[in-house]
Formats: structure tokens, sequence, C-alpha cells
């Protein structure tokens, strides 16, 4: 344990439970459904309304070998091969065996997908998948309706949710087990201000961290507090540096920031092109799937394309699809385009990369369980070894949905005692300094800069020569303790969690000195097998510097000293 933990008021109130879970989509849904299922008193705490996290922003799908004549075995070899030598293979074969049942449950829980008129699950394809599982719902809204059917159940099970509430901290007993989470409630209600949640066993499933990029599919909340407490835990985390751009993204200007309308991939998947301005399909010979190859390849054929043609964006053309297709097939990205005064029945649609997914987080094992006992992880926020280097598409929610499975099963067999969290210490040395709410445009331009798409040695020094600069400079106004301290608050937790997940993604993006899935080095244009088939497992020091170490091999280490 590190004791390191966020500048905060002392909790004025509290609750006691078996379980506390944090998060709302499809991962810290199922779980908290799954724990109540078995009997656990359950606490299901998010930082927006319960329906607003990541899951509802999923357009394209979830991926599942319940096709004629798909197998998990080729689930498993597309999802391999997108990993980039990276994937733990174990982790991979207990997503893709375990899957197709986990979204027969799902649709048990009440998930309506789109269906054939046979009555069979309609699926298509993605890319890297080479054959047609992507399960869907409302054309392009899947996300949306499961989060749909995974809220309406939670409401039914009067499962005590606590919704606008910031988790802040992980809350330890005095032999270092977990025994809760410290939380801020935004507003008034049953609990206000600071609090406490007491629980045994703790699920993470925060969802990712899009919002240390200018530019990201993912919804403002989305500002890795989950990866940040998990660090400041002691807790360790890995695959950081692998941040998946979405290739096709909205493009609405060379200084638009925050959430960006995404074009799914299951556009492509249906027939859309990539073209230049002059209408040229340049992914044709690039790889043998063109347009569906691995997003990471995509992106990095529009990113060289726009640097050829001195362009800031490409081209998605579907006006071949026709009105009828598009309004029934995608009527949410239709919605999108059209909002922006763009109409993709008529015009090609200008797309560029942004920030999507991330790959890395923090490190389980097969059960969810993280390197701090009583810590569990699921979701975006967990690295459980299945993406490797670059995520499959449509791999997300499956992956949410299966581990949260495994994770709720895990407790229940397990159903640790209760125990009462340690006082924290007041000692200024064990706080984190925050950062003025203003600084997040800092760092988010820093990151973009220096450690997106496009990596070198001296874009990713010089962004940890921001970051650190950033870093001392709240330190030295927290010392000051006058008018340059920032007072504790939303704005300033969520920018502090911000710079702690930028430092330890340019930290190991730094030591990775290759090209390899969704990473790419520039200056290091290789994929090295010889010294590169390893993973970084990162973890903050006492000092609050971040320590990185190399795997000998592309397996994991063991979570427990005794596994």
């Amino acid at each position: 344990m590190t004791g390191i933990r966020l500048t905060a008021p002392a909790p004025g109130w509290a609750i006691d439970a078996d379980v506390v879970v944090v998060g709302s989509g499809v991962a810290g849904l199922t779980a908290a459904l799954r724990c109540t299922a078995a009997g656990l008193d359950t606490v299901v705490v998010t930082k927006a309304r319960l329906e607003a996290g990541s899951t509802r922003w999923a357009q394209g799908g979830i991926a599942a070998a319940l096709g004629e004549g798909d197998t998990p075995e080729q689930h498993l070899d597309d999802t391999l091969v997108a990993g980039a030598g990276l994937c733990d293979e174990e982790a991979v074969r207990t997503l893709v065996t375990e899957g197709p049942d986990a979204v027969r449950r799902l649709i048990t829980t009440g998930a309506h997908f789109d269906t054939t008129d046979s009555g069979d699950i309609a699926l298509t394809r993605e890319g890297g998948h080479h054959r047609r599982r992507i399960a869907h719902a409302g054309g392009d809204a899947t996300g949306a309706e499961i989060s749909r059917a995974l809220v309406e159940a939670v409401r039914e099970a009067a499962l005590h949710t606590i919704e606008n509430a910031l988790v802040l901290d992980l809350l330890t007993d005095a032999e270092g087990r977990t025994a809760g989470v410290s939380l801020h409630v935004m507003g008034e209600g049953q609990h206000d201000g600071v609090g406490a949640v007491r629980a045994p066993s703790v699920v993470l499933a925060t969802g990712g961290m899009g919002q240390v990029f200018s530019a990201t599919t993912n919804p403002s909340v989305s500002t890795g507090d989950g990866v940040a407490l998990a660090l400041r835990a002691g807790a360790e985390v890995s695959d950081l540096e692998f941040v998946q751009f979405h290739p096709t993204v909205l493009f609405l200007g060379a200084d638009s920031e925050g959430q960006q309308p995404l074009v799914s991939e299951a556009v492509r998947g249906e027939g859309a092109h990539l073209v230049d301005a002059d209408g040229v399909r340049f992914m044709l010979g690039q790889h043998e799937l063109a347009e569906l190859a691995p997003r990471d390849i995509v992106a990095k054929g529009i990113t060289r394309r726009m640097h050829e043609k001195g362009a800031e964006h490409m081209y998605l053309d579907a006006r071949h699809f026709g009105a009828a297709m598009w309004e029934q097939r995608f009527p949410t990205i239709l919605a999108a385009c059209r909002s922006h005064g763009i109409d993709p029945v008529t015009e090609p649609i200008p797309v560029a990369p942004a920030a999507h997914y991330a790959s890395g987080g923090v490190r389980t094992d097969l059960r969810g369980r993280t390197t701090v006992p009583g810590l569990y992880a699921c979701g975006e926020v967990a690295c459980t070894g299945v993406h490797g280097a670059n995520r499959l598409a449509s791999n997300s929610l499956l992956e949410g949905l299966v581990f949260a499975e495994r994770i709720a099963a895990d407790i229940a067999e397990v159903r640790p005692p209760r125990t009462e969290p340690a006082e924290a210490s007041r000692d200024a040395d064990d706080l984190v300094p925050l950062l003025a709410p203003e600084a997040r445009t800092a760092i988010q331009r820093t990151m973009t800069r220096g450690a997106g798409v496009l990596r070198s040695a001296d874009s990713l020094a010089t962004a940890a020569e921001e970051l650190e600069a950033l870093h001392r400079e709240a330190a030295a106004d927290a010392e000051t303790d006058g008018a340059k301290a920032v007072v504790p608050g939303v704005d300033a937790w969520e920018v502090t969690n911000l710079l702690l997940v930028s430092r330890v993604l340019v930290a190991a993006a730094g030591d990775r000195e290759e090209t390899r899935g969704c990473h790419w080095r520039e200056d290091r244009p290789d994929r090295d097998d010889a010294h590169g088939r390893h993973h970084l497992v990162v973890r903050i020091a006492p000092d609050r510097t971040p320590v990185v170490h190399r795997t000998e091999t592309a397996a994991f280490p063991p979570v427990r000293p005794s596994d």
C-alpha cells in the first residue's frame, strides 16, 4: 500500500455493504446484478446517472461466435492477430468460450438484439473479424439498448444506487485489505458531500480515460478515475501505452475538443469505403482486409494519407447505401452527421482518428482480482490480457460482460468478512496536491501533441517534461497554504486524476521503443518481437514517481504471490 490519497475532507457519512461496484456500464451493472443474485448486499456508485456511462455510446455491437459455422476458436484467432503478440491466450480463450452464453444471459436479462426474418440474431462484420459475428441492436444503438436493459434490471431488483458520485480513494483495513471507498456525492440527496461505502469487496468498473486527450469518443466522465484510484492504492497497471484511436470519428474541425461523434466500424463492415479528397480508396493494397483491417492499421493508414496530402481528415463514402439503409441500419450516426450539416446519403463523411479505447488498465487475473486484496476491476478500466496491443472491434462489451460474471462468482465464493477501515493518514506527505481545474486543457493538449496517434522519443520526452512541470507546480502551490492552494472539488479531483494517468501512460510509451498494435512510434517504425513481446507493469512509488517494470514474456505474472 502506498498511503497516497487525494486531498479531500474526511467522510461525513458512511454506509455498509458486502460489495461496492463503481460504475454503471455493462461491466458494473452485470457484476452488481450477479452479486445481488448471490445474496450479497451490493451498492452501485456511479459518477453521473445510471445510464450515462460509456456503454450507451457503443454503436457497433458485441462480438461472439453465435453464427452458423463460426466457432470460439475462430474468434480467438482473430483476437490474437489484432492483439499483435501481446494477448494472454488463456484470457482470450476464456472470453470467446464463455462469451456466447454470456450474451444469451444478457438477452434473458432483457436486452433485445436485431434479428433476421427467420428470428435469428442478425450479425454483421467489423474490422479484424473474418466472420459476421457482431450482434447489434437498434441498428447502431447496441450500447444504448444494453444499458437500458441492465438499468431496468437494477431498478427492478431495487439495488442500492448512489448516483452523481465521484469515487475518491480506496479504504483499507489494518492489514492493508480492501475495506471500501471514499466518495463525494454532487448535489443534495440521501447522501451529500464526502462520505464512505464500507465493504470488503470493491469492483472498479469506471470505464476509460479518453479525456486525457483533446478529442475523444469518450463521454466527459471518462477521466481515468478508476486507474488513478488503483495506482494510489498501490495496485499495478499494465499496457497503458496501448490507447486505441478509432479510425473514423466525425471530423468537426482541427480545434474541436471534447467528446466527438463516432462513426461506427460497422459502417465499413456493411461496405463503406475510405477515400481521400480525390476519391481514391487508399486502404486497398495496405492490408488484405482493406478498410476492415484491425483498427490500428486503419488509423495509421488514414494518418499516413493525411500527411501525404497535407489534409486534416479523410472521407468515409457510403453514398451507395441509399437513404433506406442509412435510416434503418444506422439511424443514430445519420442523425449525428445531419446535426453537424453533413448528409451521408448524398456526400462522403469527413473523418479522422480520435482517442477511443484504453486496451490497458488495472492489471487483473482471470477472476478480475487486482494486486490489492479485495479490489477487483472489469471492463475498460481493467487489463485482463484479452486485448494485448490492440483491441479487436466489439470485444469490449463482451469482455465487460464475461469478466463481470467471473468477479461476481469469485466474491460469492470467497465472501470475505467486513472489517473496519483504518483511520486515514492526515499527513501532508500522503496527500496528492490538487491541480487547478484549468490545467485540464493543458494536459489534454500535451497528451495529444506528445502521445497521440504518432509518437516519438522526442515527443514523449517533451510530454513527460510538461506533465512533470504541472505536477511540481501543484506541489509548490499546496505548500504555500495560501491563495494559490486549490480548493478540493470535483473539477480539481478529476484533473488531478488525469495528470496521474497521463504521467504513467507517457512513462510506459517512452519505455516501449517499438511500434506495436496501436502504439505507433514514428522513430521506431518496426515491431520488435525479439525484445518487445513483454508487458510494461507500472506502479506508483511513495514519492509519486511511476515505476515501470518489464515482464520477461508476454504472459502476466500472478496477481497474488501464492498463485
